[in-house]
């Protein structure tokens, strides 16, 4: 699995303020930097890896966090497109 160089956690965060939050922590990092989203709800578990695969990025991988199964917290892993 991927390290990831920045995580953010938008756990607490509705939608679309779920993608704002992480398309800004994705436009701040370098073409090929993988970026760590906490996140938790059935609305940014569809909507987040769904936009930023719109928007050319790749998802590395969408997983329960370990010992959370009760909160609903999972970890996506998105990977910054380069240049086109």
């Amino acid at each position: 699995m991927a390290k990831p160089d920045n995580t953010i956690d938008i756990t607490t965060q509705l939608c679309p303020m779920t993608f704002v939050r992480t398309k800004l922590a994705i436009e701040k990092m370098a073409p090929g930097s993988v970026l760590e989203v906490r996140l938790k709800g059935s609305e940014p578990l569809v909507n987040v890896p769904r936009s930023a695969q719109e928007h050319g990025h790749e998802i590395l991988s969408l997983e329960p966090e370990p010992n959370e199964d009760e909160l609903g917290i999972h970890r996506l892993l998105i990977r910054k497109a380069g240049p086109a």
